[in-house]
């Protein structure tokens, strides 16, 4: 969720309410500044006032990559801009080309990215796989084609395409 405080757009990442004995509760939080991306930590008693912030989310199309910066389109008007790496944060790490994927505006300022909730990516780099190894057994650190590191079960080789969760960073299932 994203908020507005004092002109600030802030994206709230923990959120705890507290209820000291005989004291007045409040509401801790740890917010992002989605502008300079602040990590700060705000408590809110209950006489403050917090506006909520209105995004709108359309559907873009990542089209490629520019060192820190990522090119993405409209699918409707066709209409181009660029992210920057901090503003996507480790979203990144899950963007192919030709991704449609949905981009949050506020007040025609990019903020954000929703991914869908899982990925399939092909391994290009693993240590070869044991034959006969089960899903339960051990696991080990193979690299994606986004550069993204996971650890997979034994039994997957390079060139696997295997399903990632775009929420935790864990290896699902071969896809």
């Amino acid at each position: 969720m994203l908020i507005k405080v004092d002109q600030n757009l802030y994206r709230i990442l923990d959120l705890y309410h507290i209820t000291p004995g005989n004291k007045r509760g409040h509401v801790q939080c740890k917010l992002r500044d989605i502008r300079s991306q602040r990590l700060i930590d705000y408590k809110f008693r209950s006489e403050d006032d917090v506006e909520r912030a209105i995004l709108d989310e359309h559907q873009m199309q990542f089209l490629y990559r520019d060192g820190d910066l990522f090119h993405f389109m409209n699918t409707e008007t066709y209409d181009q801009i660029h992210l920057s790496q901090e503003v996507l944060g480790d979203s990144a790490s899950y963007l192919l080309p030709d991704m449609v994927i949905s981009v949050e505006f506020y007040e025609a300022e990019p903020v954000g990215i929703h991914l869908p909730m899982t990925v399939d990516l092909k391994v290009t780099e693993t240590v070869p796989g044991i034959k006969g190894a089960t899903a339960a057994a051990q696991v080990k650190p193979a690299t994606l084609e986004t550069g993204l590191v996971v650890n997979v079960p034994a039994f997957i080789n390079e060139g696997d395409v295997v399903r990632i969760n775009t929420d935790t960073g864990e290896y699902q299932s071969r896809a």
